[in-house]
């Protein structure tokens, strides 16, 4: 069996591989989770040996690992030209589809990833399926008011079975103050299709389904780093 320090060895290198699409000068999208922290090392060691690189985090804690590793931010504020955004994910399908939202920042990746002109995502193997859904729960972020109503729009649209994200006994709070909920669905074979019909819910912020946003997914498995292309479109 896989140990999680073989799974984290592999996001590593997936990670190392990332990074060598950034050139000198680029504005980097910079994830957050596990696999981001390894592409935010490998970004600081760039940085001290001389690349100007500025970043836009997409969450405190990336912004706190990025200051940590002397990379330049910009304001969260201001209206970005992204040249490369890099994060992980917690499902990618082989349409490099992906669900996202396991480390509760996938409003901030999202807005990240739609902003940049190339949008790299980097996983380990263990996250290939053959249709997204099942194993993992899709993250939906909803607004606290009329939190339960909204809840009961989407198991009745999604015919899954929706879980209040908590942290220490209390619902989890997104850095934008909102809930999520967690959704159960056996399947998801028409992702775009779900997404839109998510999106029309009143109370739905955003879900954890990025649909034809990958340019390139990088894997790390047990035999090296496997690079797919998104076709042209």
């Amino acid at each position: 069996m896989t140990t999680h320090v073989d799974l984290d060895s592999l996001k590593k290198a997936a990670a190392l591989e990332a990074v060598e699409f950034v050139r000198d000068g680029m504005i980097v999208g910079l994830g957050t989770g596990s696999t981001a922290k390894h592409m935010i090392a490998a970004l600081g060691e760039k940085v001290r040996a001389g690349m100007r690189l500025r970043g836009v985090p997409t969450s405190h804690e990336t912004a706190a690992l990025a200051a940590a590793a002397g990379i330049a931010l910009i304001d969260a504020d201001n209206r970005w030209e992204i040249d490369v955004a890099i994060d992980g994910a917690d499902q990618v399908d082989p349409g490099l589809n992906l669900i996202k939202g396991g480390g509760g920042a996938l409003l901030k990746e999202k807005i990240v990833a739609a902003s940049a002109k190339q949008f790299i995502v980097v996983v380990d193997y263990t996250k290939q399926v053959a249709v997204l859904g099942g194993s993992f729960p899709l993250p939906i972020e909803i607004i606290p008011f009329g939190w339960g109503s909204t809840v009961r729009e989407i198991e009745t649209l999604t015919k899954g079975r929706a879980v209040l994200r908590e942290k220490q006994g209390a619902p989890f709070r997104t850095e934008a103050g909102n809930l999520i909920v967690d959704v159960h669905i056996a399947r998801i074979p028409s992702p775009n299709d779900l997404e839109i019909a998510l999106n029309r819910i009143p109370g739905v912020v955003e879900t954890g389904l990025f649909v034809g946003r990958t340019s390139t997914l990088i894997v790390g498995s047990p035999h090296g780093v496997d690079i797919h292309h998104a076709p042209e479109q």
